[in-house]
């Protein structure tokens, strides 16, 4: 299994040149790559995914000409009970070409059913801590979004009813296919099923002007678009080299590498275990680079209307159009 890229561990071995370190972090402008477009990770690249109406999602996975296959047969769901090393191998030898093709394109839901924990890893990129106008920690920021915000990654994105400070937040999101409990450094990787794109939207009065704490702002419905799919992770050599970006009506807010970020994933998995048992299924989002509505200046936010593409590159892509609160949805 590949392992992490250098990332350091820690914010002062990361930053190591000048105050607050800006000047060495490396922008990498990403390629666009179309969500229904193959990607070509490896021969047998395998992108499990979840087609259906909301609540009734299908299990399948894109096969190397683009077409969705049916695993029904195979699987009652993508959720923590298949995620395991010896389930993703035996999906991983059938014979994609015997499996059912799903004719049109049906929606997308997210890649994972269930989520027991979605865990978010706050100013996880220099820049962004930078433009927020906060200190690096010196340890991960860490904060939950509830299961309920977990959307399709082309469902719309609906602004909580009073919002003036919705946000976007495009990221590389890991989700665990064993389960952790003090877990090594040099063993984390081993517990990660794949990774997926994720959309960490935030309305930032109720994340950060108000009492309490992040979840606030982190966890209203639709606030977790995630996909279009689940790249296991022997087809992600270098997660800790993508590019990633998004654009608000057109026009490139985020632009970056998860090169750039503080915290590597395989340390995240130790450190994260450290503190409670993960378990196969939960999701763990690792942050933003700059670029977010808040960083402006003057700060802009979304409003019903906007149209929010982003991708992570070999991951997919999502878009998103932004909606008004109304009743039902």
């Amino acid at each position: 299994m590949a392992r992490a890229g250098a990332v350091a561990d820690t914010p002062a071995q990361r930053i190591v040149d000048g105050a607050p370190g800006m000047d060495t972090v490396r922008r990498i402008a990403p390629d666009r790559a179309g969500a229904w477009r193959r990607i070509n990770l490896g021969e047998d690249t395998m992108k499990l995914l979840r087609y259906g109406p909301a609540g009734q999602e299908s299990p399948g996975l894109l096969d190397d000409d683009g077409h969705i296959r049916d695993l029904s047969q195979h699987v009652p769901d993508i959720d923590g009970n298949m995620l395991g090393a010896d389930r993703l191998r035996a999906l991983s030898k059938l014979d994609t070409s015997e499996l059912p093709i799903v004719e049109g394109a049906p929606r997308l839901g997210p890649p994972v059913a269930n989520p027991g924990k979605i865990l978010g890893i706050g100013l996880s990129y220099a820049d962004h801590a930078a433009e927020a106008g906060m200190d690096l920690p010196e340890e991960p920021i860490v904060f939950s979004k509830v299961p309920t915000a977990l959307s399709g990654p082309n469902d719309p994105v609906m602004i909580p009813r009073g919002s003036e400070k919705t946000d976007w937040e495009v990221e590389l999101a890991f989700v665990i296919g064993r389960q952790a409990l003090y877990v090594e450094k040099d063993e984390a990787l081993d517990y990660v099923a794949g990774y997926a794109v994720m959309n960490d939207v935030s309305e930032r009065a109720y994340q950060l002007e108000g009492s309490g704490q992040f979840i606030k702002g982190k966890s209203f419905d639709t606030f977790a678009p995630m996909g279009p799919w689940l790249v296991t992770t022997d087809e992600v050599p270098s997660p800790m080299n993508l590019k990633l970006w998004l654009d608000r009506n057109g026009k490139r807010r985020q632009d970056s590498s998860t090169s750039n970020m503080v915290f590597a994933i395989d340390y995240l998995v130790s450190y994260l275990s450290g503190f409670m048992t993960l378990m196969p299924g939960d999701i763990i989002t690792t942050g933003t680079p700059p670029g977010v509505g808040m960083g402006c200046k003057p700060p802009e936010f979304l409003e019903p209307g906007d149209v929010m593409s982003l991708g992570v590159e070999g991951l997919g892509e999502q878009k998103q159009d932004v909606v008004a609160w109304s009743a039902g949805g």
